[in-house]
């Protein structure tokens, strides 16, 4: 079993003595003094599988000023006795607003408890000199609520501009980072400040939840606050207002005749020999130019970073197999998480690559191990190969679009919590462990949504389902003992589909399998349509998996899904 276990959510209540605290908090050694009495502590060893829920005993605080709106928007969130709460102390929502304006308020609401987290998990940081897990979680909290400090100002934004969609999907992100520093922190709990920080974390990820849940239902049901309503799911019978459109068939890709700015070899010919020193010599924030890196063939032992700050970043390679870059960071090295184990790891917007392997040689019993990871939002991937075993791409967050690429690993191969499509992808099962004969439990995908609201899931189409020349060796000299299914669900809410996609015999007559006992099979969303080979028999499926219904497949089309038809060429 993968050890993202230690990543379920714990639950904890939003008690009246938890709202107190989170109104009063100015200071971090204010919380600290007060936490100990007013949060309900949380263990290191808690597995509890749901965010917070609401004290069924608090009454929410009334706002000075009648704003009915509240109540009506604030129906339409997971958690609303502290939604009414938190917004009528807030004092920030105008009369009669609108609802980008109501939700811009519950933004706000959310940015101000994150400024106090950032606080104190920098506390956290300052007093881990003697800890290195610790202090490592601690600076990967620290950047990735940053991260989520942006994408929410930009998610706010782009309301009043009318770009809902790129509000969703950039708070869809902020909601991820700010549940990925908990989980980060969870890992190394063993402080009572950290302790804290985790159940301040806790309040902060449901606030967070409620705006993004108000999102949510203005794409989906419009002005009227009236007609807005808690966030739903496939599984519940809500389908995303306009899915029942966009033709599955699209066929943009990587844009063509690029000319490159800089190239890289490794003969000294070039003016770089390393991969990372040409991402460097990338200028920063330049939205309205491509910065094409030609790396010529050779295999560049490194690890690469595209930041932030260096958008529209390309890739240009001479093909898969041909230009390699490969490392091998696991978390069986100290101090090492998951999301720095990647290889190569894209952040800044707009990132493309063709023509690359992206390779993690850790070995199969060294658990995670990354090729590629991208938090880049537009992201095209085409023509290039990942190479990994445990957790070989981490589409982690924002929308991502891979097109005839080669995906290869065992275990959880392909996760994250990215609103992705995978576009005529070669998906290959490798040998697992060091003994691969005795037998093993394979899932191809571990999808990460932890809330209903958020615009994330895993697309598949037209792709093969199959397993390496070695591995099929295997696979036929037993097929009893190698067992592989589609997909487990990471979160509460995992949503992976397949369509039109071929399923070879190695893929498990049951489809789906459970990540422990019942959780999360009343709430994922797993889904199958016109799917074809030996393994896509719908017979014997899991009674929790669905056949999509016809009528909203167009649900899941990379027009509708990931917006492509507006940022994807179509000239490729």
């Amino acid at each position: 079993m993968s050890f993202k276990t230690h990543f379920k959510k714990p639950t904890s209540s939003f008690s009246k003595s938890t709202l107190i605290l989170i109104s009063m908090a100015s200071s971090v050694l204010f919380l600290s003094i007060l936490s100990l009495c007013l949060f309900f502590p949380l263990s290191s060893s808690s597995h509890h599988k749901h965010f917070p829920r609401p004290h069924p005993s608090h009454k929410p605080v009334q706002s000075p000023v009648d704003v009915p709106q509240i109540q009506l928007a604030c129906k339409a969130t997971r958690y609303p006795e502290i939604c009414q709460s938190t917004l009528s102390q807030s004092h920030n929502v105008p009369p009669n607003p609108t609802p980008a304006q109501m939700i811009q308020s519950a933004i706000g609401v959310s940015s101000e408890k994150l400024k106090t987290a950032q606080s104190m998990v920098k506390s956290i940081l300052d007093s881990s000199a003697s800890s290195l897990n610790r202090s490592n979680a601690a600076k990967t909290c620290l950047r990735i609520l940053d991260y989520s400090n942006t994408r929410a100002q930009a998610a706010s934004d782009a309301l009043p501009r009318g770009k809902i969609k790129d509000a969703r999907s950039w708070y869809t992100a902020a909601l991820t980072y700010q549940y990925d520093c908990w989980s980060a922190l969870k890992y190394a709990n063993d402080t009572k400040l950290v302790d804290q920080t985790m159940a301040f974390l806790d309040s902060l990820i449901g606030l967070t939840s409620n705006a993004l849940s108000m999102m949510m239902s203005f794409d989906n049901f419009g002005d009227d606050f009236n007609t807005w309503r808690a966030p739903g799911t496939e599984r519940t019978g809500f389908w995303e207002k306009g899915g029942s459109g966009g033709a599955l068939g699209f066929s943009g890709g990587f844009p063509s005749k690029l000319t490159a700015d800089v190239t890289v070899c490794q003969s000294g010919s070039c003016r770089y020999k390393t991969v990372q020193e040409a991402v460097n010599a990338a200028p920063d924030n330049v939205m309205t130019k491509r910065f094409v890196i030609n790396i010529k063939e050779g295999v560049y032992e490194e690890i690469v970073r595209v930041p932030f700050e260096k958008k529209n970043v390309v890739f240009l390679g001479d093909g898969m197999g041909k230009t390699v870059i490969t490392g091998s960071l696991n978390v069986g090295q100290p101090g090492v998480t998951t999301y720095e184990t990647a290889t190569v790891g894209a952040i800044g917007d707009g990132f493309m690559a063709s023509g690359i392997t992206f390779q993690n040689t850790a070995g199969p019993d060294a658990h995670q191990a990354v090729a590629f990871r991208s938090d880049s939002d537009l992201s095209i991937i085409e023509n290039c190969e990942f190479l990994g075993n445990q957790d070989t791409l981490y589409a982690h967050t924002l929308r991502q679009f891979y097109k005839n690429c080669r995906i290869q690993g065992n275990v959880d191969f392909i996760f994250g919590n990215s609103p992705a499509i995978f576009q005529d992808c070669q998906i290959l099962v490798a040998p697992r462990q060091v003994k691969p004969e005795k037998g093993e439990n394979n899932a191809v995908t571990a999808h990460g949504r932890t809330d209903p609201a958020q615009w994330s899931g895993f697309v598949f189409q037209n792709c093969l389902i199959n397993g390496t020349e070695e591995y099929m060796k295997l696979y036929h000299s037993k097929p009893s003992v190698h067992k592989n299914f589609l997909g487990r669900p990471w979160k509460e809410f995992s949503r992976t589909v397949f369509i039109h996609c071929n399923f070879e015999a190695l893929i498990h007559p049951n489809g789906w399998m459970p990540w422990s006992g019942d959780f999360a099979l009343k709430t994922l969303y797993y889904g199958e349509f016109e799917n074809s080979g030996p393994g896509s028999n719908p017979s014997q499926r899991v009674p929790w998996s669905s056949q999509i219904p016809a009528e909203h497949v167009g649900a899941y089309s990379v027009q509708n899904f990931i917006q492509g038809d507006e940022w994807i060429s179509t000239s490729s």
